[in-house]
């Protein structure tokens, strides 16, 4: 029953986070989903309930790659994207998941292509 906990603890911190984070037209939330087969990455804009711009690990937009060295290719179209949709800043939610690994290589390829957080 240990997934199960984990699972749970992670949809906790979730909540937790979101409470704290909105995004907007102008700072979009800079969503991550991780699993074990694939990566995913969206900017929301929660005051609209609208998805700007979603990159994954699978589909048409996708990179293929679903290790570390995907994330920071999704990172960097995802960054590419928000340039092209004229955002400058995002507020980034982990989704409850570690600071580590696979979001942190999301996260800083953003930052590379020039968005800030």
């Amino acid at each position: 029953m240990k997934s199960v906990d984990r699972k749970a603890g992670r949809v906790r911190r979730h909540a937790r986070i979101r409470k704290a984070i909105t995004g907007t037209a102008e700072r979009p939330r800079l969503c991550v989903m991780v699993s074990n087969k694939n990566i995913y990455a969206q900017l929301v804009d929660d005051e609209k309930s609208a998805t700007l711009a979603t990159v994954s690990s699978l589909g048409k937009s996708g990179v293929g790659r679903k290790n570390v060295d995907g994330a920071k290719a999704i990172g960097q179209r995802l960054g590419e994207l928000a340039k092209q949709l004229g955002v400058q800043a995002v507020v980034f939610d982990r989704g409850g998941y570690l600071y580590h690994g696979r979001v942190k290589a999301i996260a800083e390829a953003v930052r590379e292509a020039g968005i800030k957080f």
